[in-house]
């Protein structure tokens, strides 16, 4: 017998897992797949020596984290060793320019010339209360903020970039471009609020705490837990899928990292079934990773410094493009940017270079990169040259330094993990209402009505990002509710 199951070995059920093992619960994981990580897994999925992330790779929220931090996750003994870019990220556009986000804020803005001030307006409220920020963005939103000023001034700059005001702000095309290539980590379509909430979060966050990366791989998160598990005799247990919630409820508490999806193998209520129903996935993502003889060659030389790169050309594009998937439009097929002369729609394309702060990721002068772009959700695209020809048009000659490239369609992804539906990364659409009902509308949605089984991955607040508290959300509920312990 154990008192506390974890269903999933993610980032949120691995930090649950800590908090129970912590409170001195005798704790069991359950992992579907051979390796364990979920999210965080680090492979060799090109040559040998070439370390891909399979999933995330960096991460703007890590060191923002007040559950990182309070297990030792951001400075503890455990503690990856976390890399901090001078250059968050970039967004080449054609001729050769391109806008950085440096972490300081005082050279960005000196690098966007007449909206850099503008730029400033944007960010540097938040940056004034980014603890005030953190802690209204990072739990549900059915609660009355801490930091009223912060929730304030979050919210307006929201209601901005989230409508059709948002071209009211700059009068250029690098800096708008350069907050649209962030908002599109939302994926969905533009302009939306929650995007824009999303975009101003981490776009903080790189002038803040910085968008970190851990040497050797975004596996380091999963590592650092593990060791933690094993040094309170947590038992592990991997190559076991979990098709029923029968097969785990041998514990007091059960706590699901996975999606909503598991809980319609149990008898539910039929309000909170018929809710959870409704509970929708986003897009897919097709996802390419690339083995290179060398750095890539980059118009300009300075989108070589940021591990982060966003593609897809001006704000107008990006929107398109996004909006064209949303639609459920394969990208690159047949479909144009109204309004710009009848220009091919471009796609947009997250890009990972970590090589280049971190040169354990390859062969000594090999370098790896990572890159997806959304998709419709269940596509079975191979994006191999989708992507290559993106790249390629801010990076000319990048084909001739690719050595091998490992495609997953968003169909694939799916399969590899069963809580990326159809190749939905963030385990549900990120829109306001979903953000508000996630799954669920609740005041604490991470509990469900099967007793004793509690919710914590992306599918609950605060939503996808690679920081924990969707686990500790639960855990603590769990441990109040099923053991009495406060954490």
């Amino acid at each position: 017998m154990v008192d506390v199951t974890v269903v999933g070995s993610g980032p949120n059920g691995l930090t649950a897992a800590v908090v129970a093992a912590r409170a001195g619960l005798a704790v069991r994981v359950v992992e579907a797949a051979p390796t364990l990580g979920g999210g965080v897994r680090t492979a060799e999925l090109t040559l040998p020596g070439f370390r891909h992330d399979v999933c995330s790779a960096v991460h703007p929220a890590a060191l923002a984290s007040p559950v990182f931090r309070e297990l030792g996750l951001v400075d503890g003994p455990r503690a990856p060793e976390w890399i901090v870019p001078e250059a968050s990220y970039a967004h080449p556009l054609p001729g050769g320019r391109a806008g950085i986000a440096w972490r300081d804020l005082d050279r960005t803005v000196d690098g966007l010339g007449a909206d850099g001030r503008a730029w400033r307006r944007l960010v540097a409220p938040l940056l004034a209360r980014q603890r005030g920020v953190v802690d209204f963005t990072g739990s549900q939103l059915l609660r009355v903020p801490r930091d009223p000023i912060a929730a304030f001034r979050f919210g307006l700059r929201a209601l901005e970039q989230g409508t059709r005001a948002w071209d009211r702000r700059f009068t250029g095309d690098v800096a708008p471009a350069l907050f649209t290539g962030v908002v599109a980590h939302a994926a969905g379509g533009m302009p939306s609020l929650a995007s824009a909430g999303a975009g101003l979060l981490i776009a903080m966050h790189a002038h803040g705490v910085g968008w970190a990366l851990p040497r050797g791989g975004s596996q380091a998160i999963a590592d650092a837990l593990l060791a933690e598990l094993a040094e309170h005799g947590a038992e592990i247990v991997t190559d076991a899928p979990v098709q029923a919630l029968d097969e785990v409820r041998g514990s007091r508490a059960v706590l699901l990292d996975t999606s909503p999806e598991l809980l319609f193998t149990a008898e539910l209520p039929h309000r909170y079934e018929r809710a959870l129903r409704r509970y929708r996935y986003g897009t897919g993502i097709a996802k390419v990773d690339f083995a290179l003889d060398g750095p890539v060659p980059w118009a300009n030389p300075a989108v070589g410094h940021a591990p982060t790169v966003h593609l897809g050309g001006s704000r107008r594009e990006i929107a398109a493009a996004e909006n064209a998937v949303a639609r459920g439009l394969q990208p690159g097929v047949n479909t144009r940017v109204a309004g710009d002369g009848g220009a091919p729609r471009h796609p947009y394309v997250l890009v990972c270079q970590p090589s280049v702060v971190d040169p354990s990721r390859a062969p000594a002068g090999k370098q790896v990169l990572w890159a997806y772009t959304h998709v419709p959700a269940g596509s079975t695209l191979d994006a191999t040259e989708l992507v290559t020809a993106e790249v390629e048009r801010f990076a000319p000659g990048f084909r001739d330094v690719v050595l091998a490239s490992a495609a997953s369609s968003a169909r694939e992804v799916g399969a590899y993990n069963r809580n990326y539906v159809d190749g939905d990364i963030y385990s549900g659409a990120l829109d306001l209402a979903q953000l508000v009902k996630r799954p669920v509308v609740s005041t604490a949605p991470w509990r469900t009505p099967v007793d004793g089984v509690y919710l914590c991955s992306s599918a609950t607040p605060p939503g996808p990002a690679v920081h924990g508290m969707n686990g500790w959300y639960a855990a603590k509920l769990a441990l109040k509710e099923r053991f009495g312990l406060s954490v």
